[in-house]
């Protein structure tokens, strides 16, 4: 089901998991840059070569924002994505989708992939895999960035367990930044227990999102202390498989 949110841009209504793929109220666009794009570019500024792993396509919002944001500010980046897709037929509907305006330039982009699941140019190599994603991540080696927009742990808990962020853990590099819109604690401790740091960013002033890297440093972030946490809630459990 078509849905117009607050950007303009559209978005799906998912009868499966009985979520939208985007918040209506951010609008598909803005909730891309503002939970994974921004995050992760300014993360690694400095970085020329960026292999990100957008999980999972869905609409292709983070995909397709991520090469828009390069393009527009004329960035000197390099990248590779991986983005894995449980569903075949939503990928083949997306061949008629309304995409919004601001896609316009990078339409021959979006139309390539999604007839042949690739693209590749100088600058921006992108890999769209149709089928499982836990199997997947486990091909994958030496990621900087990891895009975690799955549907939420209520109705989709196999892309969010331990297990799942410890194959996450094993694909990164040891500069990788997950970004993620959830601020679940059990999520958070998930994220812990399977070796990341967590960190809690807030970056419009009205809705906290969770960053996790791989070792506790000072980065521009408030440090989430899971370890006391858990001490102090008996009752907080991490998700497992």
């Amino acid at each position: 089901m078509l849905v117009k949110t607050k950007d303009n841009s559209n978005t799906l209504y998912s009868t499966k998991y009985n979520q939208h793929f985007h918040d209506l109220k951010t609008g598909a666009i803005q909730e891309s840059l503002i939970k994974h794009v921004l995050p992760a570019f300014n993360f690694h500024k400095e970085k020329r070569y960026l292999k990100i792993l957008d999980i999972c396509f869905g609409l292709g919002y983070n995909t397709f924002s991520t090469i828009n944001y390069i393009l527009e500010n004329n960035l000197d980046k390099k990248i590779e994505i991986f983005s894995p897709e449980l569903d075949d037929k939503l990928i083949e509907s997306l061949k008629e989708f309304e995409f919004p305006q601001e896609f316009e330039k990078i339409s021959h982009i979006i139309k390539e992939l999604l007839e042949t699941k690739k693209y590749k140019d100088e600058n921006i190599q992108i890999e769209l895999f149709i089928g499982n994603a836990r199997k997947y991540i486990k091909t994958i080696k030496d990621l900087d960035i990891v895009y975690q927009d799955a549907f939420s742990s209520e109705v989709n808990r196999e892309l969010w367990t331990v297990e799942y962020f410890k194959d996450i853990f094993n694909a990164s590099n040891n500069e990788v930044i997950v970004t993620t819109y959830s601020i679940a604690s059990n999520v958070r401790l998930s994220l812990y227990k399977a070796g990341f740091e967590v960190f809690e960013i807030n970056p419009t002033g009205k809705r906290k999102q969770t960053i996790a890297i791989k070792s506790k440093k000072d980065i521009n972030a408030k440090y989430i202390d899971m370890q006391l946490k858990q001490e102090r809630n008996k009752e907080l459990k991490a998700l497992y498989d």
